[in-house]
């Protein structure tokens, strides 16, 4: 194998586009692994720890692109750092004549007066700094960018309280502000519903459902995955709250987290008693008890949260099509699996979806294991070996430090699909498909090489391997739904028409193995 490297001094791309570029470099033929990243501390150590580095590498300042390339000559990696420098080129060409560039936040807004709202998507090392600086100019900000430290969080948060603005993130992926999708989003119809979400991919699920029971949405404020924590202590969800209740076209709210800090489980439920429109609340894991309690309406999954939205927004429960559980495919399924195919695998690129299946199957099995697990006994103690029923969320900073996230480019999880698939223990193997903006172009047609082999082999070895596929998506959404959902039908997959009954059918496939 030959390894190349280039070095571009001074030359900056955000974290957004580099994964992106780097899904495309390593589907270059030929090419076994690339590397496009800035100079960072954390990316040389991702590199390190594959083996990839150079004296070059080594010397790269955080300013400086770095590019590397592994493949079988000199010839093919010629090549591929020649598409790399067009793809580079292309995404530094500026399109049309309406694009306008500007080398500080302070200058845009100085000259973009109708502007209100920044997407930080630098370095973790830089976002701070920038997100500062949008806030003393008055802008309300959503911060894509990851490895920002807690104590940054809780200053911006606050500064952000206190001007009235919107702080959301870090690593908030996912947010539909006056009706546009930013960053990892869905299209959906605009309507009376608002999410305030401290879960990307569950407050695309939940705007997803609201959308085909009709529904629409106002606003999606996301939060960023640690805000429920008691270090920062809900001040963007407690703020989001407020907002949406003030908001003249928000009828109902939805609240979406992972389970919170007690403490600050308590400081959101009695902001919820303060609300003047209905709350529902779905709080991974979740108690009814104290959601009931405070004046919210509990949702123990995210369907459920879904339809709880659009009833109390107005909708006719009559017709709505709730998409019940196949029955009878569950006693079919089971009637195949053998009594040793007693295990459930479920691989994820959203975390929270994984959340909910792996909650649902821990209502009847007590051996789930998980890399997002909160219980200690319970979390993988080697993310590459599977134990009992196993949910990986390859979303996880372990996956994707210096590599794109899962939804942008699945070749961790097709590996991974495929050690799975030649366990004679599993029965069922879990995956979500996330469509809309920023996702990959084709999510299930990458997969479905892999999807055909490990039904073939699983046949010839006398054994039947049910796979199950959720596609979260709109017909909206660019991906095209329907086609999605038909490759996956026609591979012999099943098909799932929410996260919840992914999850539900799952477990239940698989329970008279235990």
């Amino acid at each position: 194998m030959i390894v190349q490297v280039i070095v571009k001094a001074n030359t900056y791309f955000d974290s957004v586009s580099l994964m992106s570029l780097s899904t495309k470099a390593n589907q270059i033929d030929g090419v076994e692994q690339a590397i496009i990243a800035m100079g960072t501390e954390m990316n040389k150590e991702v590199i390190s720890n594959v083996g990839l580095m150079t004296v070059e590498i080594e010397e790269a300042k955080t300013s400086d692109l770095m590019i590397i390339v592994k493949a079988e000559n000199e010839r093919i990696c010629a090549n591929a750092l020649e598409e790399i420098e067009e793809l580079l080129t292309k995404k530094n060409t500026t399109k049309g004549t309406s694009e306008a560039r500007y080398s500080t936040i302070k200058s845009a807004a100085e000259n973009i007066p109708e502007a209100n709202l920044v997407v930080i998507a630098v370095n973790g090392a830089y976002a701070p700094r920038e997100a500062k600086k949008a806030l003393e100019n008055n802008l309300h900000v959503m911060m894509f960018s990851d490895n920002v430290s807690v104590e940054d969080e809780i200053e911006l948060k606050q500064l952000a309280h206190e001007k009235g603005l919107l702080m959301m993130g870090p690593d908030c992926g996912t947010a539909i502000i006056g009706n546009v999708a930013l960053c990892f989003a869905n299209a959906v119809r605009k309507g009376n519903i608002g999410i305030v979400g401290a879960s990307g991919t569950g407050s695309q699920e939940i705007s997803v459902r609201i959308h085909e029971f009709g529904g629409g949405i106002t606003q999606l404020i996301g939060t960023g995955g640690r805000d429920l924590s008691k270090e920062v202590g809900g001040i963007m969800m407690l703020d989001g709250i407020k907002a949406l209740e003030e908001d003249e076209a928000t009828k109902v709210i939805v609240l979406v987290s992972k389970p919170p800090a007690p403490s600050v489980e308590e400081k959101v439920l009695a902001q919820i008693q303060l609300c003047t429109k209905p709350v529902v609340v779905w709080f991974v894991g979740g108690d009814e008890e104290k959601v009931t309690k405070a004046g919210g309406h509990f949702a123990k999954m995210s369907k459920e949260a879904a339809l709880k939205a659009v009833l109390l927004a107005g909708a006719d429960e009559s017709k709505l099509n709730k998409r019940a559980l196949n029955l009878p495919l569950i006693e079919e399924v089971r009637a195949k699996l053998t009594s040793e195919q007693k295990y459930i695998r479920g691989l994820f690129s959203g975390g929270t979806l994984c959340d909910e299946a792996m909650h649902i199957a821990m209502e009847k099995f007590s051996d789930v294991y998980s890399n997002i697990q909160r219980e200690p006994e319970y979390r993988l103690k080697d993310v590459k070996v599977s134990q009992g029923h196993t949910f990986i969320d390859f979303g996880d900073d372990q996956f994707t430090q210096g590599k794109p996230h899962p939804m942008i480019d699945p070749s961790t999880r097709i590996e991974r699909f495929i050690q799975e698939a030649k366990d004679p223990s599993v029965g069922v193997i879990l995956m979500d498909f996330v469509l809309g903006f920023g996702a990959h172009e084709d999510p299930v047609g990458v997969m479905l090489p892999a999807i055909i082999e490990a039904k073939q082999l699983a046949e010839s070895e006398g054994r039947h391997l049910e796979i199950i596929g959720y596609i979260l998506g709109t017909e909206l959404d660019s991906q095209n739904i329907e086609g999605q959902v038909n490759k996956l039908i026609a591979a012999g997959a099943t098909h799932a028409s929410s996260s919840q009954n992914a999850g539900l059918l799952a477990r239940e496939f698989v329970v008279k193995g235990e």
